[in-house]
C-alpha cells in the first residue's frame, strides 16, 4: 500500500467524519431553534453563539496542542482526539438546554483543534517539498471539503426524514465505529520514522521556541492570511444552509444548492494542485484566491436575482478554497523545520480558523440581526479576504530561500 493511501487516504477520511461533526449544527438549527425555544427574535444572537462555540475551543486547542503535543507521537493523539469530538457529537443528540449543548461543542472544537496539527507533523515525514501540495491537498483538502460538499447534500434529507436528534448520533457514532478502527489499524501498520524526529535538547542549553524560530514579523502575516481565510470560509460555512433559504430556495433541493460551493472546489483542485507542484508558484496562486474570492463574495449586492447570488457565492468560494487552503499549508509546512511544524500549524489555524470563524460569526449575525440580511456581512468577509490576499503576496516577498530556514540561517550558511 503505497505513502497515499496508507498515510494521505487514512487521514482525509478521518478528518471527513471531524467535519461532518463540525457542520451538522448548521443543518440542525431551525429544528433545534424551536426545540429549544429561540426560534423568534433570539435566533440570531443564540445561534451565533452556539454556532461559534465550537471556534471557542478549536481556537484555544491550536494554540496549545502544537505545543503540548509535538513531543508526543501524533498518531496515538490522533486516536484518542477522535474519541473525544465523537463522544461529544454523540452526546449533543441528546441535550435539552442551549447551555449544554454549547459546552459540548467547546469541548468538540478543543478536541478537534488538538487533533488538526498531528496531521501536518505526518505529511512532513512522508512527503516531499515537491510533493507537499498534493500530500496536503489528500489529508486536508479532500477530507475537508468532501465531507462540506457531500455533508450538506446527505445531511439536509436525512435532517428532514429523521430531525435533528438523529443527524447528532449518527455523526457521532462514525467516528467511534468507523474511524477509530481505522486509525487503530494504521497505528499498528505505520513504519518507524513515521513521526518527525524532534531535536534533543544540548545539555546547557533550554528547549524554548523563538519567535524568530518561526520566521519572525513574516510569520505575523501568514497568521492574518489565514485569519482572513478563517473569516471567509467560516463566515459563509457556519449559515450557508440559511442563506440558501433566504434567497428563496426550498424544499430538499436545498442541501445539493448549500453544497455547490463545495463541490466546484472540488472540481477545481486537481487542476490548480498540479500547477502549483509543477510551477511552484504557491504564494502567488493562493493570494489569487484570497482576491478572487473576496473581490466575487464582496459583489454579492450588486446582483439583483438570488440565482446571480447564487452563482457569485459558488464561484467566489470555490475558486478561493480550490487554490488557497493546499497551497497555503504547503507553503508554510515547507517553510517550517519538522519540530516546527505542529505548534506553527496550530497558531496559524488557531488564529485563523479559530479566531477569524469567530469574528465571521458573530459579524454575519449581528448584520443579520440588525438588517434583516446576510448580505452586509458577506460583504465585509469579502473585504477582508482581499486584504488577507495581500498581506500573502507581502509575505512572499519576505520568504526565506531555502525550505525550512529562517533568512537569519540562509545567510549564516552563506558565510
Amino acid at each position: 500500500m503505497t505513502k497515499w493511501w496508507r498515510i494521505g487516504a487514512v487521514l482525509m477520511f478521518g478528518l471527513f467524519i471531524a467535519y461532518l461533526d463540525r457542520s451538522n449544527l448548521s443543518i440542525a438549527l431551525p429544528g433545534l431553534s424551536q426545540d429549544m425555544g429561540f426560534a423568534g427574535d433570539a435566533f440570531a444572537d443564540t445561534s451565533s453563539w452556539a454556532l461559534t462555540a465550537f471556534l471557542f475551543g478549536y481556537l484555544a486547542a491550536n494554540l496549545l496542542g502544537g505545543f503540548l503535543t509535538y513531543r508526543v507521537d501524533p498518531k496515538l493523539t490522533l486516536v484518542v482526539t477522535v474519541a473525544v469530538f465523537s463522544t461529544c457529537t454523540l452526546l449533543a443528540g441528546f441535550v435539552h438546554s442551549v447551555g449544554l449543548l454549547i459546552a459540548l461543542r467547546v469541548v468538540l472544537g478543543f478536541a478537534e483543534g488538538i487533533y488538526w496539527p498531528q496531521q501536518f507533523r505526518v505529511a512532513k515525514a512522508w512527503f516531499s517539498e515537491r510533493e507537499m501540495s498534493k500530500g496536503t491537498a489528500i489529508i486536508q483538502y479532500y477530507g475537508q471539503y468532501a465531507a462540506l460538499a457531500l455533508g450538506f447534500f446527505l445531511l439536509t434529507p436525512l435532517y428532514d426524514a429523521l430531525g435533528w436528534r438523529p443527524l447528532f448520533w449518527i455523526t457521532g457514532l462514525a467516528g467511534i465505529v468507523l474511524v477509530i478502527p481505522l486509525y487503530l489499524a494504521f497505528l499498528r501498520s505505520a513504519p518507524a520514522g513515521s513521526v518527525p524526529a524532534v531535536p534533543p535538547r544540548e545539555p546547557g542549553t533550554r528547549s524554548r521556541m523563538r519567535f524568530a524560530d518561526f520566521g519572525g514579523p513574516r510569520f505575523l502575516l501568514l497568521v492574518f492570511s489565514y485569519f482572513s481565510n478563517g473569516m471567509l470560509f467560516w463566515g459563509i460555512t457556519l449559515w450557508i444552509p440559511l442563506v440558501i433559504e433566504a434567497l428563496g430556495f426550498t424544499g430538499t433541493g436545498r442541501g445539493l444548492l448549500a453544497a455547490l460551493p463545495y463541490v466546484l472546489s472540488l472540481a477545481l483542485t486537481v487542476p490548480m494542485m498540479s500547477i502549483s507542484d509543477r510551477t511552484g508558484k504557491r504564494v502567488l496562486i493562493a493570494s489569487s484566491g484570497l482576491l478572487v474570492g473576496g473581490a466575487l463574495v464582496a459583489a454579492i449586492p450588486l446582483v439583483d436575482s438570488p440565482v446571480g447570488k447564487l452563482v457569485l457565492i459558488c464561484v467566489g468560494m470555490g475558486y478561493f478554497t480550490a487554490t488557497y487552503t493546499s497551497n497555503l499549508w504547503a507553503i508554510a509546512v515547507t517553510d517550517l523545520r519538522p519540530d516546527l511544524v505542529g505548534p506553527a500549524t496550530g497558531i496559524i489555524n488557531g488564529f485563523g480558523a479559530g479566531g477569524g470563524g469567530i469574528v465571521a460569526g458573530f459579524v454575519v449575525g449581528q448584520l443579520r440581526a440588525a438588517t434583516g440580511s446576510y448580505l452586509p456581512g458577506f460583504v465585509v468577509l469579502g473585504v477582508m479576504a482581499i486584504i488577507g490576499g495581500l498581506a500573502l503576496l507581502a509575505y512572499g516577498r519576505l520568504r526565506p530561500r531555502e525550505p525550512g530556514t529562517t533568512p537569519g540561517r540562509v545567510a549564516a550558511a552563506a558565510t
